[in-house]
């Protein structure tokens, strides 16, 4: 004989039991999802700005057409710093394409070219690595003392850089430094860091 199940509450049914583990992997396994979520977030958003650079001013250290990614978060903890190879639009003109250049003077410190060399506060300025007496000095023949939030940048190839010396760039404004160009990844044969 069949019974049918009677409409209407029953109190007699058995409670199904919650499966504790499944839902802890569950749990886990979707917090692990959110984190790597939010990880790759931040590393996009801090370092994954790429830029290409154009133009032969930061020869041999870069080269014309490579591309390169930006640290836009190191800036927000600390400041430029001499030797930083900084990108930034000369300005802030949004309208021109990404700059990379090097830092050779920092808020306050005044700057001078003169007889080929850079002198930074009264002094030659010491470069980590050699490069060719500076043929034309442009605004910098006489002395530039920099205001609180202006750098002076120069290119590593500086007798075929646009960069300080020349007034359409000139000093660079914190505000416009867009990040410290850190590793080089396009072409794939010039894969590294950015010294």
């Amino acid at each position: 004989m069949l019974f049918r199940r009677k409409k209407g509450l029953d109190f007699n049914r058995r409670r199904r039991k919650v499966n504790y583990g499944l839902m802890k992997k569950v749990a886990i396994w979707t917090a692990e999802i959110i984190i790597v979520m939010l990880l790759a977030f931040a590393c996009v958003h801090f370092f994954g700005k790429r830029v290409a650079v154009v133009g032969d001013s930061m020869t041999d250290t870069l080269k014309n057409e490579q591309q390169v990614f930006v640290n836009k978060f190191i800036y927000k903890i600390r400041k430029p710093k001499k030797n930083d190879i900084v990108v930034f639009k000369p300005n802030g003109n949004t309208k021109s394409h990404y700059y990379l250049r090097r830092v050779v003077a920092t808020p306050g410190d005044t700057v001078q070219i003169k007889d080929g060399a850079v002198y930074v506060n009264g002094k030659i300025y010491q470069d980590e690595r050699e490069y060719d007496s500076i043929e034309n000095p442009g605004v910098a023949s006489k002395k530039i003392k920099l205001k609180k939030d202006e750098y002076f940048v120069l290119g590593d190839n500086r007798n075929y850089s646009e960069d300080s010396r020349y007034s359409n760039i000139g000093n660079v404004n914190i505000k416009y430094i867009e990040g410290k160009a850190w590793l080089r990844v396009v072409p794939f044969s010039d894969f590294g860091l950015v010294k």
